[in-house]
Protein backbone atom coordinates (compact mmCIF):
# COMPACT_ATOMS: atom_id res chain seq x y z
CA UNK A 1 0.00 0.00 0.00
CA UNK A 2 1.31 3.45 -0.91
CA UNK A 3 2.44 5.68 1.97
CA UNK A 4 1.42 9.30 2.28
CA UNK A 5 4.06 11.87 3.18
CA UNK A 6 2.46 14.72 5.10
CA UNK A 7 3.91 18.24 5.04
CA UNK A 8 7.28 17.53 3.45
CA UNK A 9 9.85 20.33 3.79
CA UNK A 10 11.73 20.13 0.51
CA UNK A 11 11.20 20.17 -3.24
CA UNK A 12 12.36 17.94 -6.05
CA UNK A 13 15.92 18.23 -7.34
CA UNK A 14 14.82 20.62 -10.09
CA UNK A 15 14.31 23.13 -7.28
CA UNK A 16 18.05 23.67 -7.72
CA UNK A 17 17.03 26.31 -10.23
CA UNK A 18 17.02 28.57 -7.15
CA UNK A 19 20.67 27.71 -6.49
CA UNK A 20 21.41 28.91 -10.02
CA UNK A 21 19.27 31.98 -9.55
CA UNK A 22 21.25 32.93 -6.44
CA UNK A 23 24.40 33.22 -8.57
CA UNK A 24 24.47 36.76 -9.94
CA UNK A 25 23.65 36.79 -13.68
CA UNK A 26 23.35 33.00 -13.90
CA UNK A 27 20.39 31.64 -15.86
CA UNK A 28 18.66 28.28 -15.47
CA UNK A 29 17.56 26.64 -18.72
CA UNK A 30 14.93 24.00 -17.95
CA UNK A 31 14.53 20.82 -19.97
CA UNK A 32 11.24 19.82 -18.43
CA UNK A 33 7.51 19.90 -18.77
CA UNK A 34 5.67 23.23 -18.69
CA UNK A 35 4.89 24.71 -15.30
CA UNK A 36 7.81 23.30 -13.30
CA UNK A 37 9.45 26.68 -12.72
CA UNK A 38 6.22 28.22 -11.50
CA UNK A 39 5.47 25.35 -9.14
CA UNK A 40 8.98 25.29 -7.68
CA UNK A 41 9.53 29.01 -7.30
CA UNK A 42 8.93 30.99 -4.12
CA UNK A 43 6.55 33.93 -3.88
CA UNK A 44 9.00 35.90 -1.74
CA UNK A 45 12.42 37.06 -2.90
CA UNK A 46 12.65 35.05 -6.13
CA UNK A 47 12.12 37.79 -8.69
CA UNK A 48 14.94 40.03 -9.89
CA UNK A 49 17.17 40.16 -12.97
CA UNK A 50 16.01 36.66 -13.95
CA UNK A 51 12.74 35.43 -12.47
CA UNK A 52 11.19 31.96 -12.80
CA UNK A 53 8.56 33.41 -15.12
CA UNK A 54 11.14 33.97 -17.85
CA UNK A 55 13.41 30.94 -17.40
CA UNK A 56 13.83 29.36 -20.84
CA UNK A 57 12.09 25.98 -20.88
CA UNK A 58 11.65 23.27 -23.50
CA UNK A 59 8.10 22.63 -22.26
CA UNK A 60 8.26 19.07 -23.54
CA UNK A 61 5.00 17.29 -24.33
CA UNK A 62 3.68 13.88 -25.43
CA UNK A 63 5.33 14.12 -28.85
CA UNK A 64 8.74 14.69 -27.24
CA UNK A 65 8.20 11.69 -24.99
CA UNK A 66 7.78 9.53 -28.10
CA UNK A 67 10.43 11.05 -30.35
CA UNK A 68 12.79 12.63 -27.81
CA UNK A 69 13.34 16.25 -26.87
CA UNK A 70 17.01 16.81 -27.69
CA UNK A 71 16.25 18.94 -30.77
CA UNK A 72 14.00 21.16 -28.72
CA UNK A 73 16.67 21.42 -26.00
CA UNK A 74 19.31 22.41 -28.55
CA UNK A 75 17.10 25.15 -30.02
CA UNK A 76 16.16 26.40 -26.53
CA UNK A 77 19.81 26.75 -25.52
CA UNK A 78 20.72 28.36 -28.84
CA UNK A 79 17.97 30.94 -28.59
CA UNK A 80 18.59 31.63 -24.90
CA UNK A 81 22.19 32.51 -25.76
CA UNK A 82 20.93 34.92 -28.40
CA UNK A 83 18.26 36.79 -26.47
CA UNK A 84 19.13 36.58 -22.75
CA UNK A 85 22.21 38.38 -21.45
CA UNK A 86 23.65 36.13 -18.75
CA UNK A 87 27.18 35.23 -17.61
CA UNK A 88 26.49 31.57 -16.91
CA UNK A 89 23.86 29.24 -18.37
CA UNK A 90 22.92 26.11 -16.42
CA UNK A 91 20.77 23.45 -18.09
CA UNK A 92 18.63 21.56 -15.57
CA UNK A 93 16.63 18.45 -16.46
CA UNK A 94 13.27 17.43 -15.09
CA UNK A 95 11.84 13.93 -14.76
CA UNK A 96 10.45 13.35 -18.25
CA UNK A 97 13.62 13.79 -20.36
CA UNK A 98 15.61 11.55 -18.03
CA UNK A 99 12.93 8.88 -18.02
CA UNK A 100 12.82 8.76 -21.83
CA UNK A 101 16.62 8.85 -22.08
CA UNK A 102 17.40 12.25 -23.63
CA UNK A 103 21.18 12.75 -23.72
CA UNK A 104 21.11 16.30 -22.39
CA UNK A 105 24.80 16.24 -21.54
CA UNK A 106 25.72 15.60 -25.16
CA UNK A 107 23.60 18.54 -26.31
CA UNK A 108 25.22 20.87 -23.77
CA UNK A 109 28.70 19.67 -24.81
CA UNK A 110 28.10 21.25 -28.23
CA UNK A 111 28.42 24.64 -26.53
CA UNK A 112 31.78 23.94 -24.91
CA UNK A 113 33.45 26.62 -27.04
CA UNK A 114 30.76 29.23 -26.46
CA UNK A 115 31.91 32.67 -25.29
CA UNK A 116 29.95 32.22 -22.09
CA UNK A 117 29.90 28.93 -20.16
CA UNK A 118 27.01 26.49 -20.53
CA UNK A 119 26.92 23.59 -18.05
CA UNK A 120 24.47 20.80 -17.33
CA UNK A 121 23.11 19.27 -14.11
CA UNK A 122 20.82 16.21 -13.99
CA UNK A 123 18.10 17.28 -11.57
CA UNK A 124 15.23 14.87 -12.16
CA UNK A 125 12.88 14.79 -9.21
CA UNK A 126 13.22 11.04 -8.74
CA UNK A 127 16.98 11.46 -8.16
CA UNK A 128 16.54 13.37 -4.94
CA UNK A 129 15.36 16.62 -3.40
CA UNK A 130 16.58 20.19 -3.88
CA UNK A 131 19.38 19.71 -1.34
CA UNK A 132 20.79 17.07 -3.67
CA UNK A 133 20.00 19.30 -6.64
CA UNK A 134 22.03 22.09 -5.04
CA UNK A 135 25.04 19.78 -4.85
CA UNK A 136 24.51 18.74 -8.48
CA UNK A 137 24.63 22.35 -9.66
CA UNK A 138 27.91 22.95 -7.81
CA UNK A 139 29.24 19.66 -9.20
CA UNK A 140 28.36 20.80 -12.73
CA UNK A 141 30.41 23.97 -12.27
CA UNK A 142 33.34 21.97 -10.89
CA UNK A 143 33.27 19.22 -13.52
CA UNK A 144 32.44 21.23 -16.62
CA UNK A 145 33.87 24.70 -16.03
CA UNK A 146 36.57 24.98 -13.40
CA UNK A 147 40.19 24.00 -14.07
CA UNK A 148 43.01 23.41 -11.62
CA UNK A 149 45.20 26.46 -11.04
CA UNK A 150 48.84 26.68 -10.06
CA UNK A 151 48.13 30.06 -8.49
CA UNK A 152 47.19 30.32 -4.82
CA UNK A 153 45.99 33.65 -3.45
CA UNK A 154 47.17 33.97 0.15
CA UNK A 155 44.29 34.13 2.60
CA UNK A 156 41.59 33.51 -0.02
CA UNK A 157 38.83 31.26 1.37
CA UNK A 158 35.83 29.87 -0.53
CA UNK A 159 32.77 29.89 1.74
CA UNK A 160 29.90 27.43 1.32
CA UNK A 161 26.89 27.29 3.63
CA UNK A 162 23.13 27.64 3.22
CA UNK A 163 21.07 26.32 0.30
CA UNK A 164 19.81 29.54 -1.30
CA UNK A 165 16.07 30.26 -1.01
CA UNK A 166 15.43 26.98 0.80
CA UNK A 167 16.80 28.95 3.72
CA UNK A 168 15.19 32.38 3.73
CA UNK A 169 18.21 33.78 5.63
CA UNK A 170 20.80 32.50 3.14
CA UNK A 171 21.93 35.90 1.86
CA UNK A 172 22.41 37.55 5.25
CA UNK A 173 24.05 34.44 6.71
CA UNK A 174 26.63 34.30 3.92
CA UNK A 175 27.43 38.00 4.21
CA UNK A 176 27.91 37.71 7.98
CA UNK A 177 30.18 34.68 7.56
CA UNK A 178 32.21 36.71 5.08
CA UNK A 179 32.42 39.57 7.57
CA UNK A 180 33.63 37.30 10.38
CA UNK A 181 36.25 35.69 8.14
CA UNK A 182 37.45 39.12 7.02
CA UNK A 183 37.92 40.28 10.60
CA UNK A 184 40.56 37.62 11.27
CA UNK A 185 42.53 38.69 8.21
CA UNK A 186 41.26 36.27 5.55
CA UNK A 187 39.67 37.11 2.19
CA UNK A 188 36.24 35.47 1.74
CA UNK A 189 34.97 34.30 -1.63
CA UNK A 190 31.40 33.11 -2.18
CA UNK A 191 29.43 32.73 -5.40
CA UNK A 192 25.90 33.49 -4.19
CA UNK A 193 24.22 36.87 -3.88
CA UNK A 194 24.74 40.48 -4.89
CA UNK A 195 27.78 41.10 -7.09
CA UNK A 196 28.90 37.51 -6.67
CA UNK A 197 28.85 35.48 -9.82
CA UNK A 198 31.16 34.37 -12.59
CA UNK A 199 33.99 36.59 -11.32
CA UNK A 200 33.90 34.81 -7.96
CA UNK A 201 33.46 31.40 -9.57
CA UNK A 202 36.66 32.08 -11.49
CA UNK A 203 38.48 32.69 -8.20
CA UNK A 204 37.54 29.31 -6.70
CA UNK A 205 40.63 27.38 -7.95
CA UNK A 206 42.97 30.03 -6.49
CA UNK A 207 41.73 29.71 -2.90
CA UNK A 208 43.93 28.34 -0.14
CA UNK A 209 41.05 26.27 1.15
CA UNK A 210 37.29 25.70 1.07
CA UNK A 211 35.25 26.38 4.19
CA UNK A 212 32.06 24.34 4.40
CA UNK A 213 29.67 25.42 7.17
CA UNK A 214 27.03 22.70 7.02
CA UNK A 215 26.26 19.35 8.66
CA UNK A 216 26.22 17.50 5.32
CA UNK A 217 25.04 19.49 2.30
CA UNK A 218 28.04 20.31 0.12
CA UNK A 219 30.44 17.79 1.61
CA UNK A 220 30.58 15.78 -1.62
CA UNK A 221 31.37 19.03 -3.47
CA UNK A 222 34.30 19.72 -1.14
CA UNK A 223 35.72 16.26 -1.73
CA UNK A 224 35.38 16.69 -5.48
CA UNK A 225 37.20 20.03 -5.44
CA UNK A 226 39.94 18.58 -3.29
CA UNK A 227 40.44 15.77 -5.81
CA UNK A 228 40.13 17.79 -9.03
CA UNK A 229 41.39 21.24 -8.03
CA UNK A 230 43.73 20.32 -5.18
CA UNK A 231 41.92 22.58 -2.71
CA UNK A 232 41.85 21.31 0.91
CA UNK A 233 38.72 21.94 2.93
CA UNK A 234 37.64 22.62 6.49
CA UNK A 235 34.29 21.08 7.36
CA UNK A 236 32.66 22.97 10.22
CA UNK A 237 29.43 21.10 10.91
CA UNK A 238 27.59 23.71 12.97
CA UNK A 239 26.33 27.01 11.64
CA UNK A 240 27.74 29.37 14.30
CA UNK A 241 24.98 31.21 16.15
CA UNK A 242 25.72 33.17 19.33
CA UNK A 243 28.91 33.69 21.31
CA UNK A 244 29.73 30.11 22.32
CA UNK A 245 29.69 28.57 18.85
CA UNK A 246 30.95 31.62 16.94
CA UNK A 247 34.04 31.87 19.14
CA UNK A 248 34.72 28.16 18.60
CA UNK A 249 34.23 28.70 14.86
CA UNK A 250 36.70 31.59 14.64
CA UNK A 251 39.33 29.70 16.64
CA UNK A 252 39.04 26.61 14.46
CA UNK A 253 39.17 28.58 11.22
CA UNK A 254 42.09 30.57 12.58
CA UNK A 255 44.03 27.40 13.46
CA UNK A 256 43.32 25.82 10.08
CA UNK A 257 44.41 28.97 8.22
CA UNK A 258 47.37 29.53 10.57
CA UNK A 259 46.14 32.98 11.52
CA UNK A 260 47.89 34.72 14.43
CA UNK A 261 46.01 33.56 17.54
CA UNK A 262 46.33 36.97 19.18
CA UNK A 263 44.41 38.54 16.30
CA UNK A 264 41.70 35.90 16.54
CA UNK A 265 41.36 36.33 20.30
CA UNK A 266 41.19 40.11 19.98
CA UNK A 267 38.31 39.80 17.50
CA UNK A 268 36.54 37.32 19.76
CA UNK A 269 36.95 39.53 22.85
CA UNK A 270 35.59 42.60 21.09
CA UNK A 271 32.49 40.73 19.93
CA UNK A 272 31.93 38.83 23.18
CA UNK A 273 32.21 41.99 25.29
CA UNK A 274 29.39 43.64 23.36
CA UNK A 275 27.36 40.41 23.09
CA UNK A 276 27.34 39.84 26.84
CA UNK A 277 26.71 43.54 27.48
CA UNK A 278 23.46 43.17 25.56
CA UNK A 279 22.62 39.90 27.34
CA UNK A 280 23.20 41.50 30.75
CA UNK A 281 20.82 44.36 29.93
CA UNK A 282 17.98 41.85 29.58
CA UNK A 283 19.04 39.39 32.28
CA UNK A 284 15.90 40.16 34.28
CA UNK A 285 13.73 39.21 31.32
CA UNK A 286 15.53 35.90 30.88
CA UNK A 287 15.51 35.04 34.58
CA UNK A 288 12.01 36.20 35.49
CA UNK A 289 10.15 35.22 32.34
CA UNK A 290 8.26 32.03 33.10
CA UNK A 291 6.33 31.97 29.83
CA UNK A 292 9.01 30.15 27.87
CA UNK A 293 9.63 26.84 29.49
CA UNK A 294 13.12 25.39 29.53
CA UNK A 295 12.26 22.73 26.93
CA UNK A 296 12.20 23.34 23.20
CA UNK A 297 11.96 21.42 19.92
CA UNK A 298 13.31 22.26 16.48
CA UNK A 299 11.64 21.11 13.25
CA UNK A 300 13.99 22.00 10.43
CA UNK A 301 16.79 20.80 8.19
CA UNK A 302 20.01 19.57 9.83
CA UNK A 303 21.57 22.99 9.22
CA UNK A 304 19.32 24.88 11.65
CA UNK A 305 18.33 22.00 13.93
CA UNK A 306 21.93 21.52 15.01
CA UNK A 307 22.87 25.21 15.08
CA UNK A 308 19.90 26.48 17.07
CA UNK A 309 19.89 23.51 19.46
CA UNK A 310 23.48 24.31 20.40
CA UNK A 311 22.68 28.01 20.70
CA UNK A 312 19.62 27.61 22.92
CA UNK A 313 21.34 25.05 25.16
CA UNK A 314 24.80 26.63 25.37
CA UNK A 315 23.96 30.33 25.34
CA UNK A 316 20.47 30.54 26.86
CA UNK A 317 20.53 27.49 29.12
CA UNK A 318 17.36 25.93 27.72
CA UNK A 319 16.90 22.15 27.76
CA UNK A 320 16.26 20.40 24.45
CA UNK A 321 13.34 18.04 24.05
CA UNK A 322 13.32 15.93 20.90
CA UNK A 323 14.67 17.60 17.75
CA UNK A 324 13.38 16.75 14.26
CA UNK A 325 15.50 16.88 11.10
CA UNK A 326 13.31 17.04 8.01
CA UNK A 327 15.67 17.38 5.02
CA UNK A 328 15.82 13.64 4.23
CA UNK A 329 19.44 13.49 5.37
CA UNK A 330 21.28 10.60 3.66
CA UNK A 331 21.73 7.67 6.05
CA UNK A 332 25.53 7.79 5.75
CA UNK A 333 25.56 11.16 7.54
CA UNK A 334 22.93 10.54 10.19
CA UNK A 335 25.04 8.94 12.91
CA UNK A 336 27.72 11.63 12.74
CA UNK A 337 25.11 14.38 12.90
CA UNK A 338 23.34 12.67 15.81
CA UNK A 339 26.64 12.65 17.70
CA UNK A 340 26.88 16.43 17.34
CA UNK A 341 23.68 16.77 19.36
CA UNK A 342 25.49 15.06 22.23
CA UNK A 343 28.20 17.74 22.35
CA UNK A 344 26.30 20.35 24.34
CA UNK A 345 27.60 22.14 27.42
CA UNK A 346 27.17 20.73 30.94
CA UNK A 347 26.82 17.17 29.62
CA UNK A 348 23.42 17.87 28.07
CA UNK A 349 22.42 15.68 25.13
CA UNK A 350 19.56 16.11 22.69
CA UNK A 351 17.53 13.28 21.21
CA UNK A 352 17.15 13.69 17.45
CA UNK A 353 14.87 12.06 14.88
CA UNK A 354 15.40 12.08 11.12
CA UNK A 355 11.78 12.28 10.01
CA UNK A 356 10.15 13.68 6.87
CA UNK A 357 6.50 13.01 7.75
CA UNK A 358 4.91 16.06 9.32
CA UNK A 359 2.04 14.06 10.81
CA UNK A 360 4.40 11.84 12.80
CA UNK A 361 6.39 14.86 13.98
CA UNK A 362 3.28 16.64 15.21
CA UNK A 363 2.05 13.55 17.01
CA UNK A 364 5.36 13.27 18.89
CA UNK A 365 5.26 16.96 19.80
CA UNK A 366 1.70 16.66 21.10
CA UNK A 367 2.51 13.56 23.13
CA UNK A 368 5.63 14.98 24.78
CA UNK A 369 5.38 16.56 28.21
CA UNK A 370 7.20 19.92 27.97
CA UNK A 371 6.35 20.61 31.65
CA UNK A 372 4.65 23.84 30.66
CA UNK A 373 4.53 25.95 27.54
CA UNK A 374 6.69 24.45 24.77
CA UNK A 375 8.97 26.54 22.60
CA UNK A 376 8.72 25.26 19.02
CA UNK A 377 10.98 26.60 16.28
CA UNK A 378 10.19 25.22 12.85
CA UNK A 379 8.35 25.64 9.60
CA UNK A 380 5.01 27.37 9.29
CA UNK A 381 3.38 23.94 9.50
CA UNK A 382 4.22 23.88 13.23
CA UNK A 383 2.26 27.03 14.02
CA UNK A 384 -1.09 25.29 14.45
CA UNK A 385 0.15 22.44 16.64
CA UNK A 386 2.05 24.92 18.84
CA UNK A 387 -1.10 27.00 19.28
CA UNK A 388 -2.98 23.85 20.31
CA UNK A 389 -0.39 23.32 23.04
CA UNK A 390 -0.52 27.03 24.00
CA UNK A 391 3.20 27.23 23.30
CA UNK A 392 5.48 29.81 21.72
CA UNK A 393 6.23 29.42 18.03
CA UNK A 394 8.92 30.96 15.82
CA UNK A 395 9.02 30.33 12.07
CA UNK A 396 12.72 29.83 11.30
CA UNK A 397 12.71 27.14 8.60
CA UNK A 398 10.97 26.18 5.37
CA UNK A 399 8.20 26.98 4.73
CA UNK A 400 8.45 30.55 6.04
CA UNK A 401 5.12 32.33 5.64
CA UNK A 402 4.83 34.83 8.45
CA UNK A 403 7.79 37.11 7.77
CA UNK A 404 9.65 38.85 4.97
CA UNK A 405 13.44 38.53 5.00
CA UNK A 406 15.63 40.73 2.81
CA UNK A 407 19.13 40.22 4.23
CA UNK A 408 18.45 39.39 7.87
CA UNK A 409 20.59 36.65 9.44
CA UNK A 410 21.06 34.45 12.50
CA UNK A 411 24.77 33.77 12.05
CA UNK A 412 27.44 34.98 14.41
CA UNK A 413 27.30 37.14 17.51
CA UNK A 414 24.90 39.66 15.96
CA UNK A 415 22.76 36.89 14.50
CA UNK A 416 22.46 35.27 17.91
CA UNK A 417 21.17 38.54 19.38
CA UNK A 418 18.63 38.80 16.56
CA UNK A 419 17.41 35.28 17.23
CA UNK A 420 17.02 36.08 20.94
CA UNK A 421 15.05 39.19 19.99
CA UNK A 422 12.74 37.15 17.78
CA UNK A 423 12.15 34.46 20.42
CA UNK A 424 11.45 36.84 23.28
CA UNK A 425 9.33 39.11 21.11
CA UNK A 426 7.03 36.12 20.71
CA UNK A 427 7.15 35.54 24.48
CA UNK A 428 6.28 39.05 25.62
CA UNK A 429 3.35 39.23 23.21
CA UNK A 430 1.52 36.92 25.62
CA UNK A 431 1.17 39.86 28.00
CA UNK A 432 -0.46 42.16 25.42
Amino acid sequence: MAKLLDKQRYKCALGAMQTVQAIDRALPILHSGPGCAQKLSESIGSSGYFSPNIFPCTSINEKDVVFGGVKKLNSTIENALKVIDADLYVVLTGCIPEIVGDDSGEVVSRYADNDKPVVYAPTAGFKGNNYKGHEQVVDAIIDQYLEKSDKRTKGLVNIWADVPYQDLFWLGNLRELEKLISEIGLTPNSIFGYQRGIQNINKIPEAEFNLLVSPWVGLSNMKKMEKKLGIPYLHYKTLPIGATETSKFLREVGRFAEVDSELVESVIKRHEDYYYYLIERYADLFLENRVINKQFSLVSDAHYALAITKFLANDLGLVPAKQFIVDDTPKKYQEEISNEFKKLNYGIEADVAFETDGFKIHEEIKNHDYHGYPLILGGYYEKEVTEQLKGNFLNISYPVQDKVVFDDFYVGYTGGIRLIEDIYTVAVQRFN
